[in-house]
């Protein structure tokens, strides 16, 4: 995988190797998911983070895909 800076997971040519992630986050429970709307606004916040390489968050190593997907997750970077 090349390395790619403010990429999510789901821009990158890789990203069949990760349609588990992409379950995991469609079957989650809506209790505990975020709104469409905030998924979509927490996303732009770390694509426009210097901390996102390919999909990850450099402060705590989480896919910030899967981290934006609950509800009361938040940034470790205190960005959303």
């Amino acid at each position: 995988m090349r390395e790619c800076k403010r990429c999510l997971i789901r821009d990158l040519d890789e990203k069949a190797e990760f349609k588990t992630m992409f379950t995991y986050i469609a079957q989650l429970d809506e209790e505990i998911k975020a709104d469409a709307i905030s998924y979509e606004q927490r996303l732009s916040r770390c694509k426009s983070c210097d901390s996102l390489i390919n999909g990850m968050c450099k402060h705590c190593g989480c896919f910030v895909e899967m981290r934006a997907a609950i509800l009361t997750n938040s940034c470790p970077n205190k960005k959303w």
